[in-house]
């Protein structure tokens, strides 16, 4: 999934590194994001990736991971601008309730993480619109 992306933030202007250790995930663990791009003025975007390809558990994994993208924007506002979580493959039977944002009605700061398809954030990332 990071290969499909890459391209995309290139063409956008965006400077990225993958598999970037950013901190602590609530609980303790090390979070590592799958892409950490930069725009020109510096600031860093998160993107976290998830691929379903036949229903299983990424989809439970989705709530936990939008958890710890926010904990890491609120905790590092100066270095951290945005956050993405991008839904790649045929399996999702959530991915509608997701992208449209409905998670927030039940995370309190899942606003502040963008969720999207894979189609939707190669279109941002290509027109550098992140």
């Amino acid at each position: 999934l990071e290969m499909m992306i890459l391209p995309a933030l290139q063409h956008g202007g965006y400077d990225h590194q993958t598999q970037v250790e950013i901190g602590k995930r609530p609980g303790g663990k090390k979070h590592r994001v799958d892409v950490l791009a930069r725009q020109k003025d510096g600031k860093a975007i998160l993107i976290s990736l998830k691929w379903q390809q036949v229903s299983g558990t990424a989809e439970q994994k989705v709530p936990f991971e939008v958890i710890c993208l926010a904990e890491a924007l609120l905790t590092n506002q100066d270095k951290f601008k945005k956050a993405y979580l991008v839904l790649g493959g045929n399996g999702w039977t959530l991915r509608d309730f997701y992208v449209s944002g409905d998670l927030s009605n039940h995370l309190t700061h899942s606003r502040l993480v963008d969720i999207l398809s894979l189609e939707s954030f190669i279109g941002l990332a290509n027109q550098g619109k992140l």
